[in-house]
């Protein structure tokens, strides 16, 4: 979702090739604003997660309907198009035969809250068919989704455009510069599809996708949109436009955003629970590389305590001593568990800077980083800053030390147990 409303503000401000063709753009601008792509993007997500996971395709098409008419009525000059407008105040009407790009656009939502591709498919559909009811709209929508889904299920570039190719048949053989030279403003699925999929597959990163998007001119926002989308399944959001996001939104779709997070992340939890909440250490590490200030290290200190008196965990790299694990190492995934026929020596993996020298320890929040060492264990989180202010061979501790990382030095580590030990202290008073 943030992903759509982000590149729906960021290219709002382009359309109707008010821009160059150009990535070399300011992200945000005073100009920077919502339309009714995040209104319906917004009216869609609330509709889906009020009717939960379980929902058949009858009361899905039901609330969507009921939804897009009430956020649509709520914002009245979001910039709606014609057959649209006309739909949305005819009592009784029913789906026009759209296929243009509004399907797609709207569609987010439904590639995060499923837990099937085949599924994800059969929610976008139907959160097209109320309106957009032409093969070619109702395609454009679950195409989105499924891209969605496969990025944010750990499927490759390569892997998701095959898929694409196979099953939906978009013509990706131009480029983006190919595709540059003769775009025209078109809000056809058939036109927008294509282009936003490029971009996707040309880009690099969140940003870059949106960028690539943006730069096609035309109906930037929905491009914008579509493409940002996609780009989120498979690089997520930094940060910083997250929050640049939250503050350009009204606090009615912030809060129906912040709902989905929360359903979104806590589905999220299920690979490994205990490592569930690391994710507000990720995005304080993420904010603070980006801020670069005592207030975004302050929250990082603050999530941290906040992690340690909810007896958080992390993973830890251990180096084999002693004993053999063999096949059962090679064959288990991270958070799985196992028994050995035989006693085992654990070491922890130490790791040294570039000149292989200053030995530290490290820790990993999440799932899906790097493991680093040969055999990846749960830790709790306290005991992991314990053991490093206990060890006098190692210097700090590294947080996330294949992605974006945090070295606390022992006097940082002082701070957060000595100020957990006075807030434990002062709960038992």
């Amino acid at each position: 979702m943030y992903g759509a409303i982000l590149g729906d503000i960021i290219g709002s401000r382009f359309e109707f090739d008010r821009g160059g063709k150009t990535k070399e753009f300011d992200l945000f601008t005073e100009e920077s604003c919502w339309t009714d792509d995040t209104a319906m993007t917004v009216a869609v997500a609330d509709a889906l997660l009020k009717e939960g996971p379980d929902a058949t395709v009858e009361k899905i098409e039901g609330h969507v309907r009921h939804s897009l008419r009430k956020w649509a009525r709520k914002y009245p000059d979001a910039g709606y198009g014609g057959r649209f407008y006309h739909w949305l105040h005819t009592r009784g009407a029913g789906p026009y035969n759209s296929y243009g790009n509004g399907s797609a656009m709207r569609v987010s939502a439904a590639g995060w809250l499923y837990d099937s591709l085949e599924r994800t498919r059969e929610v976008a559909r139907a959160t097209a068919a109320v309106t957009h009811n032409h093969p070619e709209g109702i395609k454009g929508a679950e195409c989105t989704a499924a891209v969605i889904y496969m990025g944010r299920t750990g499927s490759t570039k390569d892997e998701i455009r095959e898929y694409v190719s196979k099953e939906f048949g978009y013509d990706l053989s131009e480029s983006l510069d190919e595709l540059r030279e003769r775009h025209e403003h078109v809000e056809s699925c058939q036109d927008s599809m294509p282009k936003a999929l490029v971009s996707f597959f040309e880009g690099e990163s969140f940003e870059d996708v949106v960028r690539n998007a943006v730069s096609l001119g035309g109906d930037t926002d929905t491009l914008g949109a579509i493409a940002g989308a996609m780009a989120e399944g498979l690089y997520g959001i930094p940060i910083y436009l997250e929050m640049e996001c939250q503050d350009r939104i009204p606090e009615d779709m912030r809060e129906v955003l912040e709902r989905f997070t929360e359903v979104v992340r806590k589905d999220l939890k299920q690979e490994n629970p205990a490592l569930a909440d690391n994710v507000f250490i990720e995005k304080a590490i993420e904010l603070f590389n980006y801020m670069q200030n005592r207030e975004s290290l302050s929250t990082v200190l603050t999530v941290l305590q906040k992690r340690i008196m909810d007896d958080g965990e992390c993973l830890v790299g251990f180096d084999i001593v002693e004993g053999d694990m063999g096949s059962k190492v090679l064959s288990q995934k991270i958070g799985e568990t196992f028994r050995l026929e035989e006693d085992v020596r654990l070491r922890v993996k130490k790791l040294t800077d570039q000149n292989g020298e200053h030995p530290v320890y490290y820790m990993l929040t999440g799932n899906s980083q790097e493991a680093g060492a040969p055999v990846i264990l749960n830790l709790g989180i306290k005991n992991m800053l314990q053991m490093t202010l206990d060890d006098e061979s190692v210097e700090e501790l590294v947080i996330n030390p294949f992605g974006m990382y945090l070295r606390l030095t022992k006097d940082i580590i002082r701070i957060i147990l000595n100020t957990d030990n006075d807030q434990n202290e002062e709960g038992v008073e």
